[in-house]
């Protein structure tokens, strides 16, 4: 083959390969695009092992979850339980690691974020809702402007005096607003 030939010959291939090239970008930008906004609008489930951010929040990989219909005191909130101040809120962070501890946790959020970038969701270990579960041990409360799921738990858990129930408390959103 000639150098003219040869020449001519790569020019083409060179251009075949880009061509190519241009196209596979192109699907796989669309498919990139297609993919992110497909997991950003119906989020669903989100799996995994998680980490206790604190009684009512918690984290799967990126993902932040506030549980869904429940309100648990802050971390720097105490309340009172025979006449003596103790960490509310480090009590119930501790309750939630403990029933999650090294397991697999199974989130239901909803598709939409709340005004801090997290899902709100019901989470699950196996059957168990782990929502209803702080709630009804008396480490949240129901949070009954969002929801009104969890009452009858609070309910049972406040009869029990469970957790928060053995003593007295300030609602954590009042808590809140005061601080």
């Amino acid at each position: 083959m000639n150098k003219f030939k040869r020449k001519n010959f790569l020019k083409i291939n060179l251009a075949v390969v880009k061509t190519l090239f241009e196209k596979q970008e192109r699907i796989i930008l669309s498919l990139f695009f297609l993919l992110t906004f497909i997991s950003t609008s119906t989020a669903g489930e989100i799996k995994g092992f998680s980490k206790v951010i604190d009684g009512d929040t918690v984290r799967i990989n990126v993902n932040k979850i506030r549980l869904s219909g429940i309100d648990a005191p802050e971390k720097k909130q105490t309340c009172t339980r025979s006449g003596r101040k103790y960490s509310c809120g480090t009590e119930s962070t501790e309750a939630l690691l403990k029933i999650i501890e090294k397991k697999i946790i199974t989130c239901n959020v909803e598709p939409n974020k709340d005004r801090y970038g997290r899902f709100i969701g019901i989470c699950f270990i196996e059957e168990i809702n782990i929502n209803r579960w702080m709630v009804r041990n008396g480490h949240a409360v129901a949070y009954r402007r969002y929801s009104k799921e969890y009452i009858q738990d609070e309910e049972y858990a406040k009869k029990e005096k469970k957790g928060l129930w053995s003593g007295t408390f300030l609602e954590p959103e009042k808590w809140r607003k005061l601080n």
